[in-house]
């Protein structure tokens, strides 16, 4: 049975902005917890997850990126203010959690703390799939019901004894493999995620940072998420939106 604690966490959090909520057991994935962030991170019990979806139409119009006001329109309000708006909710979470006498530590969205393996020090994606919000696509982005992988997000860490919201998903991507067709610098091999296995068995997070940084270069602006924009899951909820359906 859920706790009060944990329906006053779920409603701040829609409240404040935020378009998923869960909770994770993180002892199920201690081990690459410790491989990605150290034993410092290991330590946490649980993890809130929080989403926002991104709006369809920015995201819709990603095949024409190279022009700048697309680029730019993209990165400012489907990154940079997704992500403050991310990183705003898990503090207040972590403060509503603190104030009812529990350890919380916000982790911020789409942050990189090693640009060795290219990687923040916690997966959000990781924290979702546990608490049975998604699964992990080809594309190693999160794949969710409600939106594909048309979202962002973001953690709270706490000692707090919340009830698990869920378990991961089984993967439904199945055959297709139009994330993987469509990459411009072919990073992704089309290997199903697999818990036991690196990251690198899937994706090469190397040509992708090398392909934002000629991006960077060249524009100022770089922007891609075409892996993303054609996942028929995302696609799927954008029609429905548009149709009312």
């Amino acid at each position: 049975m859920q706790t009060h604690l944990d329906d006053r966490l779920k409603a701040s959090a829609e409240e404040w902005g935020a378009d998923l909520f869960g909770v994770a057991d993180l002892s199920l994935a201690a081990q690459e917890i410790i491989r990605q962030g150290g034993p410092r991170l290991a330590q946490w019990p649980r993890a809130i997850t929080i989403g926002i979806y991104l709006l369809h139409p920015l995201v819709d119009q990603l095949p024409q990126r190279a022009e700048r006001a697309v680029a730019l329109e993209y990165r400012k309000h489907a990154y940079d203010f997704i992500n403050q708006r991310l990183d705003e909710v898990s503090s207040r979470l972590g403060s509503l959690l603190q104030r009812e006498g529990y350890r919380a530590m916000p982790v911020p969205a789409s942050e990189r703390v090693d640009d060795e393996r290219l990687c923040g020090a916690f997966s959000h994606k990781l924290a979702a799939h546990l608490a049975g919000l998604g699964w992990i696509g080809k594309s190693c982005l999160l794949i969710t019901p409600q939106a594909g992988p048309r979202l962002r997000l973001a953690s709270v860490l706490t000692d707090a004894p919340l009830v698990v919201t869920g378990s991961p998903l089984e993967e439904r991507c199945g055959d297709c493999r139009q994330c993987v067709d469509i990459c411009p610098v072919q990073a992704f091999t089309g290997q199903p995620f697999r818990e036991d296995e690196p990251r690198a068995v899937r994706y090469d997070a190397h040509k992708c940072d090398a392909y934002f940084r000629q991006l960077t270069a060249a524009t100022g602006l770089p922007v891609c998420g075409m892996c993303l924009y054609i996942c028929p899951f995302g696609r799927k909820a954008a029609g429905k939106l548009s149709t009312g359906g």
